[in-house]
């Protein structure tokens, strides 16, 4: 039987996860479990002027059904901005079967309450456009425009609202490892800035008047 390597303490990382990863992994090994995964993206999102403010992971047993006998593992991340803005939020879901390692990454903006939006169609194809003109093309971006009452017998117009930009992680940058996460990540992330800063998302959050096409 081949011998098992021993790693010692001072080969170990505790990163974003919590868990002790070995620092002598490649950049390009590719992510088999969440923890490496966890860390690199917190990693990058430092980097970028995003602050960690709350993790979970979750471990869910599939008893019946096609899945029976898997185990699912998630975790959840969330960032706020570095510079203490509560306008938008960075939220990240990951989660690992036995199928693999998948993800998003999604960028998490309030606007003003529905009742000041006027025209939910138009808004939401407003934002389209700037979420396609902003992130690169060839992957796949999801895009959510959310409405919620605090109250059953709040006003219609008084829902708050949110829109989510979302990106899926391709899975040639799971099975790149660090070496393509960084840089994709980086791409996205750039692309989310240029999101809150355009007139369009300001114009959402600030002023009285609607969007036009």
């Amino acid at each position: 039987m081949a011998a098992q390597k021993r790693v010692n303490r001072s080969d170990l990382d505790f990163g974003y996860s919590g868990r002790a990863t070995v620092e002598n992994q490649t950049v390009t090994d590719p992510f088999l479990t969440l923890e490496p995964l966890i860390d690199a993206i917190g990693e990058v999102a430092t980097a970028s002027g995003w602050d960690l403010s709350g993790l979970q992971k979750t471990t869910s047993h599939q008893f019946e059904g096609r899945w029976e006998g898997e185990s699912t593992r998630s975790a959840y991340l969330f960032f706020h901005p570095l510079d203490g803005s509560d306008m938008a939020s960075l939220d990240v879901y990951l989660d690992e079967t036995s199928r693999g390692m998948s993800g998003n990454v999604a960028l998490v903006v309030g606007l003003r309450p529905l009742g000041r939006l006027y025209d939910a169609e138009r808004i939401l194809t407003v934002l389209g456009r700037l979420s396609a003109r902003e992130l690169a093309r060839g992957q796949r971006r999801p895009l959510s425009l959310r409405f919620r009452l605090s109250d059953a017998e709040v006003p219609a117009p008084e829902a708050d609202s949110e829109v989510r930009f979302k990106v899926r992680i391709p899975n040639p940058v799971v099975r790149g490892g660090r070496a393509k996460l960084s840089p994709w990540l980086d791409s996205v992330l750039e692309g989310f800035s240029e999101i809150l800063r355009s007139p369009e998302l300001a114009l959402l959050s600030d002023t009285e008047e609607a969007p036009t096409d």
